[in-house]
């Protein structure tokens, strides 16, 4: 396969929405369609060409084909180039979907969270002011206090300030830092009062890569829709980053009292496994029955319209708030007016009008009704404490480091299903299916697999066979693994699976890029290979620091990958704010910045400071494979620098071996109940956002805040 050179998009997530013949084929039409054309595609001609490829052939015209890409090319002649013709493929091929499938009220397991992917990789054409003002709402409340943005707020919600303050990506790195506390070290972001536009795209991918990080889908959205202001992409991306902060205390960990809302029966696995859309659900419809209400919520659109579940909601929540006046009410309109009134009296803030309630507007309902739960959620403080106590045990194990790197690592890869919760999300097989059609494309025989919701059992096992199979063509560690291993959630071989499957994805990316570059079949690259590329990095730029194994205890500290990166792209650290790493703190520090720093240039990691701290190796093997990802892919390869790699030292190769050992020992440990230590305490995926240009300013602005 290394030796394969296939049609190549700078962007590896928009090149993971493709296969290669799928490429090859849009490529040569494309390529066909300019030569015919004085060689220019613009607007005018793309309609013609559009309208033929699967997908969109007699279910859109040529009229709106061109109407949608004189959205985002107003000027019919600008020329499109060919990556951008892919992405408005994929975003026209989001809207048909969209009209096909738009309806329906309840929402089935598999679209759950479609609020985590619909909203960046459906084309909203008609911006809903309505969000748009709920947004601008809520940012003028929670960051109006902030140092840098205070100067800029209030943001004025009847105009365009919100689109033109998001074009330097400080606004929504702070947001992503609202939604989930530490996410970004701001000591990374470029904060100076006037940017160029290096140091712009520097802000959006890391804020991309970083909004990746805690859940958002930004598949088909890039640096240059962000600089650009392109409305209907920034407020998906917003409303996916709002609802996280909203959402974040509806899981057990942050608010053990929703045990409440489960019999003692209930298997405490498939507890967990709930999305917090579907736990908001469980809890608004606990306090309906208890109310007296009769009818069961399934959805925050058509369910709620009438405002009636609400005044009962309010009623068993706040009594002393509401009148038995909102429930006699006839007007759907004036009992949502009551009923926002009552819910301000809580102090929940107005995200919605009554208009948005009698028209369904899901987005904001779902808001609503989390807000509602952060301010009075109703549940008792002294829970049954033997459930409770188990339950924390458990939780630990299931939102543990490794659970959530890999559940980020296969939501950024753009699979169709959404994952919530690995252990169970995976136990049907299904979405280690599309996670192995997207590392390995066409290894799966989709004739033979089953898609949720999956009735007989026989099915789900029959996915997971074919998950194994695949699994030991690639030449896996799966010696004790079975497909009933997976269906019985079995954590530590699903574990020792998926940090296989992560390892493959990231070594063959590399070995694709660098057969590219080199134009012809060379040697594998190992994780030897990678060991040494980095200390050669690090020596060449003439600093002494060198790593000698994937868990070399002096890496704990940070400062080598800060050389590394600095290495690989001079103005990127910012060595003012870089502490010694003497102490846990200023090791923290580092980690943090770090983390932080590759993503600013690129690299899409998951993951935490407490993973370099304590030098898991499989982590510090992923993160170095990352940088080497970037560098190889913005700096072509020359031929003394991959020659460098053809013949590692013992050193590294001895570091090779003991993580190739483990990784063969972890699923016999596993199947024998041994304790077997992590093996990833979190996983980066290789992918970069976008393609960012090489050559830096020549001004020393790092706009880094101190």
């Amino acid at each position: 396969m290394s030796g394969f050179v296939g049609v190549v998009v700078s962007d590896p997530s928009l090149q993971g929405q493709f296969t290669q013949v799928e490429l090859r084929s849009l490529k040569a039409k494309f390529l066909s369609l300019k030569r015919d054309s004085g060689g220019h595609a613009t607007t005018k001609n793309l309609p013609g060409l559009m309208k033929k490829l699967r997908g969109l052939n007699e279910v859109i015209s040529e009229e709106e084909i061109a109407a949608h890409l004189s959205q985002s090319y107003p000027d019919a002649d600008q020329e499109i180039e060919f990556e951008s013709f892919l992405r408005e493929y994929l975003n026209l091929q989001s809207r048909v979907s969209a009209k096909e499938g738009g309806g329906g009220g309840g929402g089935s397991g598999k679209t759950a969270s479609s609020f985590l992917k619909s909203s960046t990789t459906t084309l909203l054409h008609n911006l809903n002011q309505a969000e748009k003002s709920s947004y601008v709402a809520h940012i003028n409340t929670y960051l109006r206090e902030d140092p840098f943005l205070k100067k800029y707020l209030p943001i004025e919600p009847t105009d365009n300030q919100l689109f033109d303050l998001v074009r330097d990506g400080v606004l929504l790195c702070k947001l992503i830092n609202l939604a989930v506390p530490g996410t970004i070290d701001e000591r990374a972001i470029n904060k100076k009062r006037v940017l160029n536009p290096w140091e712009r795209n520097e802000n959006h991918t890391l804020c991309l890569n970083s909004a990746k990080a805690i859940g958002c889908t930004v598949v088909n959205i890039g640096t240059q829709d962000l600089v650009e202001g392109r409305p209907h992409l920034i407020l998906g991306l917003i409303s996916q980053i709002i609802k996280i902060q909203l959402l974040a205390d509806l899981n057990l960990k942050k608010t053990p009292q929703l045990v409440e809302l489960f019999d003692d029966s209930k298997d405490i696995d498939e507890v967990l496994s709930l999305s917090p859309e579907k736990m908001l659900l469980r809890w608004m419809n606990h306090h309906l029955k208890k109310a007296g209400y009769k009818k069961t919520v399934s959805n925050f659109s058509t369910d709620v319209k009438d405002g009636e579940a609400y005044a009962y909601l309010l009623k068993a929540l706040a009594p002393e708030h509401s009148p038995e006046t909102t429930l006699e009410t006839k007007d759907p309109s004036e009992r949502a007016k009551l009923v926002l009134e009552q819910a301000e009296k809580l102090d929940c803030k107005r995200y919605l009008t009554p208009k948005d309630i009698t028209e369904g507007s899901a987005n904001l309902n779902l808001a609503f009704v989390a807000q509602i739960f952060q301010h009075r959620n109703g549940l008792t403080s002294d829970t049954r404490q033997v459930t409770l106590n188990q339950t924390a045990s458990r939780d630990d194990v299931l939102l543990s480091r490794e659970e959530r790197s890999f559940r980020m690592w296969i939501n950024s890869l753009g699979v169709d299903s959404y994952v919530n919760n690995v252990f169970e999300d995976v136990r049907h097989g299904w979405v280690l299916l599309e996670v192995l059609d997207k590392v390995s494309p066409g290894s799966v025989n989709w004739k033979l697999a089953s898609k949720p919701p999956i009735k007989l059992p026989f099915r789900k096992l029959e996915n997971c066979n074919q998950v194994v199979k695949i699994g030991k063509e690639l030449k896996f560690s799966l010696v004790n693994l079975a497909g009933n291993d997976i269906v019985q959630g079995n954590k530590k071989l699903i574990v020792a699976l998926l940090w296989q499957l992560m390892r493959f994805n990231m070594l063959q990316l590399l070995n694709r890029l660098r057969s590219h570059s080199q134009g012809s079949q060379g040697k594998e690259i190992t994780d030897a290979d990678i060991l040494k590329w980095a200390n050669s990095k690090v020596k060449a730029s003439g600093r002494t620091s060198q790593m000698e194994s994937f868990k070399d205890k002096s890496l704990s500290n940070g400062r080598f990958f800060l050389e590394l990166l600095s290495a690989v792209q001079p103005r990127v650290v910012n060595w003012k704010v870089v502490t010694k790493g003497e102490d846990d703190e200023e090791k923290k520090l580092n980690a943090t910045y770090t983390i932080s720093v590759a993503r600013k240039i690129g690299c899409s990691v998951f993951l935490l400071p407490e993973d370099i701290i304590e030098v898991n190796q499989k982590m510090i093997l992923t993160l170095t494979a990352s940088i080497m990802y970037w560098s190889l892919q913005k700096q072509p390869q020359s031929q003394s620098e991959t020659s460098e790699q053809s013949e590692p030292s013992s050193m590294a190769s001895d570091a090779a071996s003991d993580i190739a050992s483990e990784d063969a020992a972890s699923i016999t440990a596993a199947s024998e109940g041994e304790e077997v230590n992590s093996l990833s305490d979190s996983m980066s995926n290789l992918t970069t956002d976008d393609a960012i240009s090489n050559a830096p300013p020549a001004e020393n602005g790092n706009g880094v805040a101190g």
